[in-house]
């Protein structure tokens, strides 16, 4: 087998890995939220079927039962049409049924927090449902979390010309809009951003260089050095990626004068491998005047990247307005004033290949 069929077949391994559900009937660690607390599984089967109890750091927080004689399918270009109901070729997925824990016969709400981290447990458990329908029973506070998830975009309720009474109160979860964020900032604080801003007005602003003249949106002030502003478990490598603010001048007594950031940069651009793609080769001199370029620049951010607390790469997040590369567009297109874009690399040799 060649070096390019085998780098091709760990690709196409790695997407299979991620996109094939894990095995339903699954006890322990599902997940590990941003801030630490853990998600686990427990499974039980009885005469009436199969129930998942889900724990957030061992305490019980709700359960699921996945109803196989009820499958729904979500219909959009078909719905007010001759089509409704009728299209085969859109993919149907089984009912869960999400339930309350029960304390002494009496259920128990069920938290905006708690119901978001058994969405994640969910899309974590079954990765090929891009539409998970849901229904709440028995649930003391449906109203609420029903508008919870309405409102904040996380979830769609059926709608069409013949709304079943079986379709009564099904919630689609979607996948994309999970995934975007939604239900967390001003919901709860388990989300991805550890540190969520609040919406930033949107005011003109300017920025001439030598390399760039454009109008756009004033931009909010970048994030402090060191601060940990995403943090995400991988199910499928078993780590949390981290995204940090550089700190060019790191912990004076934890790094010894030369930060933690500032030695990785340095090593990292000093590596054939790297220098091949970046062509940042120089003195740590050079690569400290680089760096202060970038936090002088409103239009730029630099980032480090961690699996599990240990640095493994490095992104520039750029504001594409502000940012040379905008001269490389289309002639047909046009930037747009909240488009961004990322340059990155991975520093680390270890960490490199589609199964990291």
């Amino acid at each position: 087998m060649s070096i390019a069929n085998s780098v091709a077949n760990r690709r196409l391994l790695s997407i299979h890995n991620h996109t094939t559900s894990l095995p339903e009937k699954i006890d322990g660690l599902v997940l590990i939220l941003p801030r630490g607390d853990k998600v686990f599984a427990a499974v039980t089967t009885s005469a009436s079927g199969t129930l998942t109890q889900l724990q957030l750091n061992k305490t019980h927080i709700l359960d699921y039962r996945i109803n196989l004689s009820a499958s729904f399918s979500l219909e959009l270009s078909a719905i007010g049409t001759r089509y409704e109901g009728v299209a085969d070729h859109i993919p149907k997925a089984n009912l869960f049924e999400l339930s309350t824990p029960v304390e002494q016969g009496i259920p128990k709400d069920i938290t905006i927090a708690d119901t978001w981290a058994a969405i994640y447990a969910l899309f974590t458990l079954y990765r090929t449902l891009e539409h998970l329908p849901i229904r709440f029973v028995s649930v003391p506070n449906t109203e609420e979390l029903t508008r919870y998830l309405l409102i904040s975009g996380l979830g769609r309720g059926i709608h069409g010309k013949e709304k079943a009474e079986c379709t009564e109160n099904v919630i689609f979860l979607s996948r994309a809009a999970f995934w975007q964020g939604a239900g967390t900032t001003g919901y709860h604080t388990q989300g991805w951003l550890l540190t969520p801003t609040p919406t930033f007005p949107n005011i003109p602003s300017f920025t001439r260089s030598d390399m760039v003249i454009a109008s756009h949106p004033l931009r909010p002030p970048k994030p402090r050095p060191g601060e940990v502003l995403y943090r995400r478990y991988c199910a499928a490598v078993g780590k949390s990626l981290e995204f940090v603010a550089f700190d060019i001048n790191g912990d004076p007594k934890r790094d010894g004068g030369l930060s933690q950031h500032m030695a990785a940069f340095h090593k990292w651009h000093n590596d054939e491998r790297i220098n091949s793609a970046w062509g940042e080769r120089g003195s740590l001199e050079t690569h400290r005047d680089y760096i202060r370029g970038l936090l002088a620049d409103p239009g730029v951010v630099p980032i480090m990247m961690r699996w599990n607390g240990e640095l493994m790469g490095y992104v520039e997040i750029v504001w594409v307005k502000e940012n040379h590369v905008a001269q490389y567009y289309p002639s047909d297109l046009s930037v747009g004033d909240w488009e961004r874009g990322l340059h990155v690399l991975v520093g680390e040799e270890k960490f490199l290949g589609g199964c990291k």
